[in-house]
């Protein structure tokens, strides 16, 4: 048992004197375990020991990192006072609106009583009840776009949509192409399917059709998978001239779609983001790319941001042909959503509680957005005055991982950019910053440290 405390205390030497640097990453735990040849489980010990002296820090599928210094210049704390005791978790981005709590309660009430709580107890299928069909084509109806409550189809979330409906489109090996950052977990999903993903360049405007058919013409494309409405991570959002584009581009080579509009809902039915706003802002699109090519394309949403991610329902708007297709990849793939889920939604949505809480959403993300501006002044940070989430191009010398581990070790969590990245050698020096899940006094404080953080070696701002 004492080995592994002798091995830490030579890495916690090499700290010291600065053979290992603050951010520098450490060798994956099976590697190390081979080059010291020890046990992995040693290796295991070893690091758990360094973390309990506080020497590194373990991120979750990104490595382990030496902990950065905790001073500044002159032992100034670079820390905002609270965030050591209150840590805040920018990867997690789930919003939620003052009093949602309250709104959401009174209208489960019903669903209690015993005749009706045995009603939604009952297994739902993939095509819903006729209530919640028709519930989520008047939540999804745009001025341009309903769509047709017999073409809806649901899961228990808006991830579990994403994967029936490639899992229905693509075969094991086929090519989805994507852009070239995307949703981390479409990552993950593709891995588990056995899907390749292609990745395709895009501008301010959005994905680019040549992009697209240059890809298609190098070996076929199976299917499309898109952001058009609030691109996570870098919150750009197609243009309208940009989204015909593409939806003649699908037509002319029969290429189908799966459109996610998770974050869709922050964007007004005019295209604007609520109250409060800027002049000269650059609107949205209205409609969905659906709208455009509906014999192709797969609608993704869900609940989880306009609601809440506890009690959440995944909706799937799929062409008329395709229904019972992607019907059987939800049962198939046993993700189905429940059916006291589909009864809470078709209850919040009737009685106006979805309505007043994505108005409330829209309102805070812009709030949020304002704290944002203020706090990174000054840097690349690209966002839209909508989002609720920002990327931050860092400085240099700054790289993504190590600033990830400088922050951790600032109680502050943040996305590395390299999640998002389809290509084994994009790796962007950025980081992705969720803005919805923190109170307004951390989020600040937060993003004031980061802001110290960033300043500190890339010789900047720091006298903040």
């Amino acid at each position: 048992m004492g080995d592994f405390r002798r091995i830490a205390d030579l890495i916690a030497d090499d700290i010291a004197t600065g053979r290992l640097r603050p951010g520098q990453r450490l060798p994956p735990q099976r590697a190390f375990a081979r080059r010291r040849g020890i046990a992995p489980s040693t290796a295991g010990r070893v690091y758990g020991e360094l973390v309990r002296r506080g020497l590194v820090v373990g991120e979750v599928g990104r490595g382990t990192f030496v902990r950065a210094a905790p001073a500044g210049p002159a032992g100034r704390a670079l820390v905002e006072p609270g965030l050591a005791d209150a840590p805040v978790n920018m990867e997690l981005n789930y919003p939620s609106a003052p009093g949602q709590a309250e709104l959401l309660a009174p209208v489960l009430a019903p669903l209690l009583r015993p005749d009706v709580l045995a009603e939604a107890l009952l297994p739902a299928a993939a095509t819903g009840t006729p209530s919640a069909r028709e519930a989520a084509a008047a939540l999804l109806t745009t001025p341009g776009w309903r769509p047709d409550p017999d073409r809806l189809l649901f899961t228990g979330n808006a991830r579990q949509a994403i994967a029936a409906a490639l899992a229905s489109l693509v075969r094991p090996g086929g090519r989805v192409g994507v852009e070239q950052l995307t949703y981390p977990l479409v990552k993950e999903i593709a891995a588990r399917l056995g899907i390749t993903l292609v990745p395709l360049a895009g501008d301010r405007d959005g994905l680019l059709p040549e992009a697209v058919a240059a890809a298609h013409r190098t070996a076929p494309l199976s299917a499309l998978y898109l952001q058009p409405a609030l691109h996570n991570p870098t919150s750009v959002t197609t243009s309208g001239p940009r989204l015909l584009q593409l939806a003649h581009l699908v037509h002319d080579v029969n290429l189908p779609v799966v459109e996610d509009r998770i974050w869709s809902f922050l964007v007004g039915p005019d295209g604007r983001h609520g109250r409060g706003e800027r002049a000269g802002e650059r609107r949205g699109p209205v409609d969905p790319l659906a709208a455009h090519a509906p014999a192709l394309t797969h609608v993704v949403d869900g609940l989880s941001k306009r609601v809440a991610p506890g009690l959440t329902v995944g909706f799937l708007v799929v062409p008329p042909h395709r229904v019972g297709a992607v019907a059987e990849a939800v049962r198939s793939g046993g993700w189905s959503a429940g059916r006291f889920a589909l009864e809470a939604a078709v209850r919040w949505a009737g009685e106006g509680v979805v309505a007043r809480l994505t108005e409330a959403k829209r309102v805070d993300a812009t709030r949020r957005q304002r704290i944002l501006t203020q706090e990174l002044d000054g840097f690349a940070v690209r966002s839209d005055p909508r989002a609720y989430f920002a990327w931050w191009e860092l400085p240099a010398p700054w790289r993504a991982d190590t600033f990830t581990a400088a922050a951790a070790a600032h109680g502050i969590a943040v996305t590395p950019g390299p999640a998002f990245a389809v290509a084994p050698g994009h790796t962007p020096d950025a980081v992705r910053l969720g803005l919805a899940s923190a109170p307004e006094p951390d989020l600040r404080r937060a993003l004031r440290t980061l802001a110290h953080i960033a300043a500190r070696r890339s010789g900047g701002r720091s006298g903040r």
